[in-house]
């Protein structure tokens, strides 16, 4: 019998399918086909910065969990989400261990303590966006750049799922700001922040950096991103600043073709 009642399927309902569809192993990598040879120390620093950044995806989803009490549809998705990064941090792992590189586990262990809560919602979701679209600029450049076959090809895997999952974050941020409107400053505020200077800004510097100081001498995600502004092209920066903007744009609906315009969006915000 019809009703008048739409019956809406949950967005990570199809996100979920969409993943199983697409979604690579570990076992898929065919780790006794490393060209040791190849392989250079830069590499091995970079993986073991890798392995340290997404290592933080436990706290990061403990973190949204609390956060999103309100919403199952986005928790759900954070926990597909998070078997991802999860799953990118042991396929590093299990790379690092075939090169007989190891890594220590208690400074993995010491990035446990969840993240604490964002400004509001909408500004986590934005914190998230830009933190999947550096990591998969970073992934991306570094998996042309690398000679070694099994890491190339490791690197373009995350940098893929890493590109989805910014795809997803936007979703739910728009999602969320239509509902909570009055986050929108929140949203510009920390978009400002991370777009403020001519560097790489990524959560896990910026609220772990504690942590981070007290891993001094060991290879953290700052690592990695150092070996990537080290051999991209000099305005790789700036291209990955570009896109940003680009992206949040789509989800605020204006266009912010330079950082000043942000400022000018959150002045007009500004109650």
């Amino acid at each position: 019998m019809a009703t008048s009642d739409t019956i809406e399927n949950a967005h990570s309902f199809d996100v979920f399918q969409h993943y199983e569809r697409l979604q690579w192993k570990l076992v898929d990598l065919p780790l006794d086909e490393i060209r040791r040879d190849l392989v250079q120390p830069e590499y091995i620093a970079l993986v073991k910065g890798a392995v340290m950044g997404e290592a933080t995806s436990i706290a990061a989803v403990h973190g949204f969990l609390n956060e999103f009490t309100d919403d199952y549809d986005c928790s759900a998705f954070v926990n597909i989400w998070g078997y991802q990064e999860l799953q990118h941090h042991y396929a590093f792992r299990a790379w690092l261990q075939a090169v007989d590189a190891q890594i220590d586990q208690r400074r993995i262990e010491a990035l446990r303590e969840p993240y604490v809560p964002g400004t509001t919602p909408s500004a986590t979701l934005i914190t998230n966006v830009i933190s999947e679209m550096t990591v998969n600029t970073v992934y991306r450049t570094m998996s042309e750049w690398v000679r070694e076959p099994v890491l190339a090809d490791l690197m373009l895997r995350a940098s893929r799922d890493e590109a989805g999952h910014a795809r997803e974050f936007m979703y739910f941020a728009k999602r969320r700001l239509e509902r909570n409107p009055h986050e929108l400053v929140s949203v510009l505020e920390t978009f400002h922040f991370y777009m403020s200077n001519n560097r790489i800004k990524h959560p896990v510097g910026e609220f772990k950096h504690r942590l981070l100081e007290d891993l001094q001498g060991h290879e953290t995600i700052d690592t990695a991103f150092e070996v990537f502004l080290r051999v991209s092209e000099p305005d790789t920066l700036e291209q990955l600043q570009v896109k940003i903007r680009k992206a949040l744009g789509s989800v605020l609906g204006r266009e912010f073709n330079r950082n000043s315009d942000i400022r000018q969006a959150l002045v007009e915000a500004m109650p």
